[in-house]
């Protein structure tokens, strides 16, 4: 409208634009053919070495991407860098991960970075890639900011394309179980399952794993051989980590010297894999024995007396006092905390939430195992550790506010697995209820 010539360049092929929002404004850039010429990149030969433009405008990657850049964004990102252009960011240059300043193998460096909302934390630590930094302001509450909801949700809840196949939606290990807890593994499997993911395989000692196979006919269950997990599980182990996507380890473990030396082995294994493991329970007593010692993907579900142990630190139950508190060991331990409570507490090191969703009748024994499920399985989805966690402890709380609604205080941990599909398919359904009261 200003009387720019305007040149578009879509890095990649339209038919794999799966988001809604995403199709819906491609389909207008489309209308515009006359006014805007259109350019598909599907591959790097086709990266232009020059572009008939003073001013560029970088929106190929935005924030929450992980993981080192590929080809064709890799190779339009050199390109870019090469041009003697006025460059702009939208959100974060393309390459640059915005939480921590890390660049994922190539970033774009921008003139100016247009971000939103606030200047995100990895953006003032790399002047060198963000250029000047303007910050948008685009009417989002504070109350966004700092509290979970639907929105969370939405954004981890990936689209199914009629391309799809078994394989797509990830395959989650999950280790646990014991001769006094054969429920809970199961429980955390058949809650992945009902956020999406396309495999569960449930490895536990010998005659539980007969016991949970019993259960349910949708769980794959894999009989290690012994009492409880044991270093001698790892060989019998190692063809499911290879094919996981991710890892869920403790729901039912137990505590054993033998059982925390295998667990300290499989989170190795995962830390060079760089598949993410999230620790419910027993497994988080075993972390605690050599927190030290590792590193990786870790989403870690402490209750308040678990983190202690963690940290050596009481939280006060001051909201605001113990948000940081629990940021600054989430930075310590370099992982992600969901740190459960009357109010939970979601933190990764750089960014924190507070989780309302919840009721007095989760108190029942099998709800921590069924968030353990649920976070798992978007984390084998390929869902980023924080962003799993913030997504799932809100699912997990509204699952039980359904169930409470429906049926009174008095539910068990089978009632959440049903609501999970409506909290997915309508994460905003939990605005119409009252919050942990039956109606």
């Amino acid at each position: 409208s200003k009387g720019f010539k305007v040149y578009f360049y879509l890095i990649g092929v339209e038919e794999k634009i799966v988001d809604e929002n995403v199709r819906l404004n491609w389909s207008i850039l489309k209308r515009l053919k006359n006014s805007v010429e259109i350019n598909i990149i599907s591959d790097s030969s086709l990266i232009p070495s020059k572009v008939p433009s003073k001013i560029v405008v970088d929106a190929m990657l935005g924030i929450g991407v992980r993981g080192k850049l590929k080809p064709p964004i890799l190779d339009a990102v050199k390109t870019l860098n090469k041009l003697n252009c006025f460059i702009v960011s939208i959100d974060t240059p393309t390459g640059l991960d915005a939480s921590t300043g890390e660049v994922l193998g190539e970033a774009v460096k921008a003139s100016l970075t247009v971000t939103f909302h606030k200047p995100k934390i990895g953006l003032l630590k790399a002047k060198e890639y963000t250029g000047e930094i303007y910050v948008a302001d685009i009417g989002i509450p504070l109350e966004a900011e700092i509290y979970t909801g639907p929105g969370d949700v939405k954004k981890v809840v990936k689209p199914r394309p009629s391309s799809a196949h078994k394989g797509s939606f990830g395959r989650l290990l999950i280790i646990g179980g014991s001769k006094t807890f054969t429920g809970a593994p199961a429980l955390a499997g058949l809650a992945a399952l009902r956020v999406g993911v396309d495999l569960v395989y449930v490895a536990a000692p010998e005659k539980t794993a007969r016991i949970i196979a019993s259960y349910s006919p949708n769980l794959i269950t894999i009989k290690l051989e012994g009492e409880f997990l044991n270093p001698k599980n790892l060989d019998e182990l190692k063809p499911y980590l290879d094919k996981a996507t991710a890892i869920v380890v403790g729901p039912g473990l137990e505590t054993r010297s033998e059982t925390f030396k295998t667990v300290f082995e499989i989170l190795k294994i995962a830390e060079e894999k760089s598949l993410p493991v999230l620790l419910d329970a027993d497994g988080v007593k075993a972390y605690s024995q050599f927190k030290d010692k590792v590193k990786g993907k870790l989403v870690l579900t402490p209750h308040r007396g678990e983190y202690k142990m963690l940290s050596n630190i009481d939280l006060t139950g001051i909201l605001e006092d113990d948000g940081k508190q629990v940021m600054d060991t989430a930075k310590k331990l370099g992982c992600t905390l969901i740190v459960k409570g009357p109010v939970d507490i979601v933190s990764d090191g750089f960014k924190v939430k507070f989780n309302w969703t919840g009721n007095p009748g989760m108190t029942v024994g099998g709800t921590g195992d069924i968030l353990a499920g649920i976070v798992g399985g978007f984390l084998a989805q390929g869902v980023a550790p924080y962003e799993a966690a913030v997504a799932g402890i809100f699912v997990n709380g509204a699952a039980g506010d359904l169930a409470v609604n429906e049926r009174g205080y008095h539910i068990v941990p089978t009632d959440l697995l049903d609501k999970i599909p409506t909290i997915l398919e309508n994460p905003g359904i939990h605005k119409d209820i009252p919050y942990g009261k039956p109606r």
